[in-house]
């Protein structure tokens, strides 16, 4: 089973945040809840301090031109009536007129600004920067006589430098009777409303950041209750898939996540009990080949004695009683074999079987083997070659080592078409590898998982030449996975197989690589090969101990790489199974 893996502390800080957000649901949950409730209230603050705004300043606006409208009509009146007709008396009476306007009750208060005879007349400070340029146009035109005119405007005082303040400006020319007319301006500064809006627009930030804030924690506390239930799941599929079939959900309240938790629930009993009956089943099946197989042995002794009889009295009887002698014995001691074999996969299959285990010279091993299938790979016009570069120790069981190399050695002499066997050894700090090389009619890359299985063949249409029972190859994968070590295979049709066991030198020992390449030396040798025109370096293994074929020179345009070749290449299904050696392939 495959679990999540926690987050890789060495990988590049940049990524910890994105990762941190594709694990955990919860933080994506309340991230985008704040998002989301941050841009609403963003959104919903602004609308809310527009129209406040809007509101405020059209109704002072409304204000200011009823109060500015009486406060004029009422200065053009006292202007009407007064008797003052020289210069220097204009300009008392409109100081005059400025402070009686400036002191005039109402509910705004405003500053006059008069410009008389180059003079200017003003209350509370004023600056005259206060009166837009604008403003002062539109009043002094010929036919704005007795108009009134309103404008926004930025109030300022003499006696300030810097500080303005937001106003409405109004403007139009008082008469005096005899001597003229006169610019006067009242400005309204806006002062209070600002203070209005300004405490709106805290009240507004405030609460929207209140309101961000619980809607955050609301979606945490969401997240969390639907989070909890799906976690819980996940650890109840984890346990499950860890053999602890006995584990259980806790099931609240009658919604989907309580229907989710009684679903686990019913899946985990119906698993148990699928696997307690094949488990049953398995058992049953177990102990029914070992019985069959011990129950034979009794008949097949007597029936073995039988025929030694008639095989070494052959020669007086006639042909085809001699021939029947003959076939009795071989077919009897494939019989035998084939019990040894079925008592000895059903000692795998109970997990009874033990190791004797012993520091051992693997290459005696091999040499051992080789010259007891000396006439066998006779027969069959082929040689066998050991290359060992010198001694390789290791704590193994010498009886399975030996069966190991001997299935692989007879599996090879029956598939080399005549062809020559190589047998490499090699060894490194932790481990021992040897691997069987053939050139006979190999197997396809797909068949690699499929060799290791029991009583399977390449090709069912083969004849045996030596013989078996079928179940070589998956003893010796047992026998390999025994030892923690791991047994593979690679071939390719027409250019032959290997099969590569590599042992830990040390009992209870980790692989990490084997000192073997998977794919044959002959093919990528230790230097530079050629194949197909195009020359290939030694390969490199990664990791996974995949070869990978490095051109030492560029590809000729005329002699292009074999696809086979490039296959050999990715070796997509040339992997190396797990450190436990539990990857199976099958049998041959």
């Amino acid at each position: 089973m495959s679990l999540p893996t926690p987050l890789d502390e060495n990988q590049p800080w940049w990524k910890l945040p994105l990762n941190w957000w594709w694990r955990s649901l919860p933080l994506r949950v309340i991230s985008s809840v704040f998002a989301a409730s941050l841009a609403v209230v963003v959104l919903g603050g602004f609308l809310i301090m527009r129209q406040a705004t809007n509101g405020v300043i059209d109704t002072k606006k409304v204000s200011v031109e009823s109060e500015a409208t009486a406060a004029l009509a009422e200065a053009q009146e006292t202007l009407d009536n007064s008797t003052v007709t020289s210069s220097a008396s204009a300009n008392e009476l409109f100081q005059t007129l400025a402070a009686n306007l400036a002191s005039r009750s109402g509910t705004n208060r405003y500053w006059v600004i008069a410009f008389v005879n180059r003079q200017t007349v003003r209350t509370a400070d004023a600056d005259v920067s206060s009166v837009p340029q604008s403003l002062r146009e539109q009043v002094t035109k010929p036919e704005a006589d007795g108009q009134y005119y309103i404008t926004p405007t930025a109030a300022k005082k003499t006696t300030e430098e810097v500080t303005t303040r937001p106003a409405f400006a109004v403007g139009t020319m008082l008469r005096l009777p005899g001597s003229g007319s006169y610019e006067t301006y009242l400005i309204f500064p806006l002062e209070q409303e600002q203070e209005t809006l300004n405490v709106l627009a805290t009240a507004v930030i405030s609460t929207s950041a209140l309101l961000v804030l619980l809607l955050t924690i609301i979606a945490a506390l969401v997240s969390r209750q639907v989070v909890a239930p799906v976690r819980a799941a996940r650890r109840a599929a984890e346990s499950l898939a860890l053999g602890n079939l006995d584990n259980r959900m806790r099931v609240r309240g009658q919604d989907d996540l309580a229907r989710l938790a009684a679903s686990m629930n019913y899946m985990a009993s119906e698993l148990q009990k699928q696997i307690t009956q094949l488990e049953d089943l398995s058992a049953v099946q177990h102990r029914f080949v070992s019985d069959v197989s011990h129950e034979l042995r009794t008949p097949l002794t007597t029936v073995r004695m039988a025929a030694e009889v008639l095989y070494e009295a052959r020669e007086d009887f006639d042909p085809v009683s001699a021939r029947s002698a003959e076939l009795l014995q071989a077919e009897l001691d494939r019989f035998e074999a084939l019990l040894t074999d079925l008592l000895e996969i059903s000692r795998f299959d109970a997990g009874v079987a033990v190791l004797s285990l012993d520091r051992v010279d693997l290459v005696d091993v091999v040499e051992r083997v080789v010259e007891a299938h000396q006439r066998f790979a006779e027969e069959a016009a082929t040689t066998v070659t050991v290359h060992a570069p010198g001694p390789c120790v290791a704590e193994v069981d010498a009886r399975r080592i030996e069966r190991v190399v001997r299935n692989l050695l007879t599996n090879a002499i029956e598939h080399s078409e005549g062809r020559p066997i190589d047998i490499w050894l090699a060894q490194d700090d932790d481990a021992v590898a040897i691997a069987v090389r053939d050139h006979g009619v190999g197997f396809e890359a797909s068949q690699a998982k499929l060799v290791f299985h029991r009583f399977w063949r390449a090709d069912p249409a083969r004849t045996r030449t030596i013989g078996g029972t079928g179940l070589g190859l998956s003893i010796a994968m047992e026998d390999a996975r025994l030892h923690g070590g791991w047994l593979t295979a690679w071939g390719r049709p027409g250019m032959g197989a290997q099969f590569r066991l590599t042992l830990p030198k040390e009992r209870g020992g980790i692989l990490e690589q084997s000192p073997l390449p998977l794919v044959p030396r002959d093919l990528v040798g230790p230097s530079v090969s050629r194949v197909d025109g195009v020359e290939y370096a030694q390969p490199l293994m990664d990791a996974d101990d995949r070869p990978a074929l490095l051109p030492a020179s560029p590809t000729p345009a005329a002699s292009p790489a074999s696809p086979e070749m490039l296959e050999l290449g990715a070796a997509p299904d040339d992997s190396v199974p797990s450190e436990s050696g539990s990857s199976r392939r099958g049998d041959q």
